[in-house]
């Protein structure tokens, strides 16, 4: 079996890409890519001619076969995303696995990522880190997935669509408190731009800004035990209890979580 080649391409500013990567395209029989025309473009670029074939999420299980095929007829096949790590928040773990199951040879050829770039820039800490990808698009998922990382020590690092951006924050500054953040946007594009404040800054920096374009990486500053949040325990309560229907009981309990305290005694509070 011949080998995949998991290959890292840029996230923007085609410069990026490295020699290793260029040369492991210009060599593979095929290039597995999320969108043929995005890749098209990318390779007309370096004037490099190789047959593609598709393979996003929607497609990746029936796609990994016909990959798994190709390397064990002796074709070398080389693995890209529309922008950076393949693999990392997009397609790539099924076909390496697969192919591993299988007895096979991968190559990994790193280069550009977007979680990498950001957090080596955004001004907080990055001995250790925790990396949570996407968060959920409902809201009511998205906070529970807060609440539980809202006593992590690592650094946080998610990916977050523009069109959600401004109601992620205000869960963030609503579950883990007023901290430190960074939020990264358009990463080594035309329009990169780095806004590093508390989250609460960024909310107003944002809701002034309503046609915001292009995905973001969001830094949030781990949990040191003296988090700043924005009302009291007693007030976020009475909060659930006014606008989500919540029981004392029920919304005592979910803010002493969310908190570190003791939901007995909040609960005293509010009766």
């Amino acid at each position: 079996m011949e080998t995949l080649y998991v290959v890292a391409t840029p996230i923007g500013n085609l410069e990026d890409i490295t020699l290793r990567a260029l040369n492991v395209l210009k060599e593979v029989d095929l290039i597995a890519c999320e969108d043929t025309r995005h890749t098209g473009k990318l390779l007309k670029h370096f004037e490099i001619q190789k047959p593609l074939l598709s393979y996003h999420q929607h497609n990746e299980k029936f796609q990994t076969n016909k990959i798994l095929e190709k390397l064990k007829d002796g074709k070398k096949v080389a693995l890209v995303s529309d922008a950076g790590t393949p693999g990392i928040s997009d397609p790539g773990q099924v076909i390496v696995e697969a192919v591993i199951e299988a007895g096979g040879n991968i190559e990994s050829v790193p280069g550009a990522s977007a979680v990498i770039t950001a957090i080596s820039a955004s001004g907080l800490c990055t001995d250790s880190f925790l990396f949570k990808g996407f968060l959920s698009s409902k809201p009511s998922a998205r906070k529970k997935e807060l609440q539980a990382v809202a006593q992590t020590k690592e650094t946080l690092v998610f990916y977050e669509a523009p069109h959600r951006l401004l109601k992620t924050l205000d869960d963030m500054f609503e579950v883990l408190g007023n901290r430190s953040a960074c939020a990264a946007r358009e990463l080594t594009k035309l329009h990169e731009e780095w806004a590093r404040d508390s989250i609460s800054e960024l909310i107003t920096h944002f809701k002034a800004r309503p046609a915001i374009k292009g995905e973001f990486v969001l830094i949030i500053q781990g949990f040191t035990g003296e988090q700043e949040w924005p009302d009291s325990p007693a007030e976020a309560a009475l909060k659930l209890i006014n606008e989500q229907g919540l029981s004392k009981k029920e919304a005592a309990k979910q803010v002493a979580h969310e908190r570190g305290l003791s939901s007995r005694s909040l609960y005293q509070e509010l009766i």
